[in-house]
């Protein structure tokens, strides 16, 4: 018996070498993977310490998984020395203090299943990737974000306290249950969005709020993506206060419906934002409600307060765009952000380097905080002119993104797809202090190695 089979003893957690499944070694962003030393499921916190500890004993590079959604290639292997901590099996949802409104997770928690928890019991988990399959773990490593960070945040906003297994074998608890701190330097913030670089999530303490008693959700159509935006801005300097403005053209929304089987509400214009807006009391909330009609009045072809069906639909609509994308053609999907106020530009950019670049491109995402899911479609192109094409592209765009303020990643991560934009757009000494910050908690290099920089 090996040691790494004394550490987990079932079978069917446990694959080495050519027993390891494909899913391990294959990745939509990442192509040519290469295999791997092997893939153990732990079950426990003190199983996550025994495999670090058996991987610093046999030289092996560590790479920590969850629920395998990410799309920067964060959670892949590329050296073919990696034992895979595949943590999707800690799955447990824990305590729910009522009292310091916190819930207690493992990191292969669905968002999903974290949010049916807590509302059936009255209470708010604020952060909604539209993957909600993916799992807490990841959404910590990446600092997830979603419909609702204009109003409520990311997740580094509803992490209250985690604790983590250090590349070698230690363990450490970061954050704590108290509101406020001012006692010492923050790690657990410097752990947040780490990627699985500096160490291995295996609890969180997550922070819940009270669960709003009413909301409303609105559609708004417009010209194009320009006026969207405009409208957009003056939504949101208007103090209506949306927990969510998602902006989507036309052509983005076309592979939706063909997926879903029906249209969106309004079929006038060539862009559109979905709001919600959500709060406690319903007198106010029409107020809300009325007045983002008067500030999007002038720039709107239609404005549409819907009935809770018709919210339904058109959210589903909004979350089915990749999924109804995936039938039609390969693509790759961005998450660059800028300032809010450059958020058009941006997307007007685009259309500009698709004329430039001969690549179909469309985009939707999140108006309110400026993050744009730029969308790059392969179509009928080889795949020799596709990666040229992606590539003179993804320069041109990167260089727009930087001189307009913004940054290569707004909530999926850096991982291997976008390091090199990273490293671009940055200066040389953040670069410098991240590696140095990495050699404190990482000084043989052990813990996903070349991700992030």
């Amino acid at each position: 018996m090996s040691a790494l089979e004394e550490i987990i003893k079932d079978p069917e957690r446990l694959f080495i070498g050519e027993s390891v499944p494909a899913e391990y070694l294959t990745d939509s962003y990442v192509a040519d993977l290469p295999s791997v030393y092997g893939v153990a499921l732990p079950v426990t916190h003190e199983e996550v310490m025994a495999l670090v500890k058996f991987a610093n004993e046999h030289d092996l590079i560590i790479l920590a998984r969850g629920a395998g959604t990410g799309v920067a290639g964060s959670q892949v292997p590329i050296h073919g020395n990696e034992l895979i901590i595949d943590v999707h099996l800690m799955n447990k949802i824990g305590e729910l203090d009522e009292e310091t409104l916190t819930l207690t997770v493992e990191p292969g928690v669905l968002v999903g299943m974290v949010h049916d928890y807590v509302e059936k019991k009255g209470y708010f988990y604020p952060p909604d990737p539209a993957s909600k399959h993916s799992s807490i773990g990841g959404n910590v490593a990446t600092n997830a974000g979603g419909l609702r960070a204009v109003k409520y945040g990311t997740t580094r906003d509803y992490v209250r306290e985690m604790t983590v297994v250090l590349p070698n074998g230690e363990d450490m608890t970061l954050g704590s249950l108290n509101i406020k701190s001012s006692s010492g330097y923050d790690l657990k913030d410097l752990f947040i969005g780490s990627e699985g670089t500096l160490g291995i999530t295996t609890q969180v303490k997550l922070k819940l709020l009270p669960l709003p008693k009413v909301s409303q959700s609105i559609l708004l159509a417009f010209e194009d993506v320009g006026k969207a935006t405009d409208g957009a801005l003056a939504i949101l300097a208007s103090g209506a206060d949306p927990s969510g403005v998602e902006l989507f053209e036309k052509e983005a929304l076309y592979y939706a419906e063909q997926h879903l089987g029906y249209p969106l509400k309004t079929q006038v214009g060539q862009a559109y934002l979905l709001m919600t807006l959500d709060g406690n009391d319903e007198k106010e909330l029409i107020a809300r409600t009325e007045t983002v009609r008067e500030a999007a009045m002038s720039d709107a072809l239609e404005i549409h307060v819907l009935s809770e069906d018709d919210a339904v639909k058109s959210w589903a609509l909004r979350d089915n765009i990749l999924i109804g994308l995936m039938a039609f053609t390969e693509y790759e999907m961005l998450d660059e952000v800028v300032p809010i106020n450059k958020f058009a530009e941006l997307i007007r950019y685009t259309k500009e380097l698709q004329e430039k670049h001969g690549l179909n491109v469309i985009n939707f995402g999140h108006s309110g905080d400026g993050n744009v899911h730029t969308v790059l479609m392969k179509g009928d192109l080889s795949k020799e002119d596709w990666l040229e094409k992606r590539s003179g592209l993804l320069d041109d765009l990167y260089q727009k993104v930087s001189d307009l303020g913004g940054l290569p990643s707004a909530e999926h991560g850096i991982g291997i797809v976008k390091k090199k934009y990273l490293e671009r757009m940055s200066a040389d000494i953040n670069l410098d202090y991240m590696r140095k910050i990495k050699a404190v908690f990482d000084p043989d290099n052990r813990l996903n190695p070349g991700k992030l920089f």
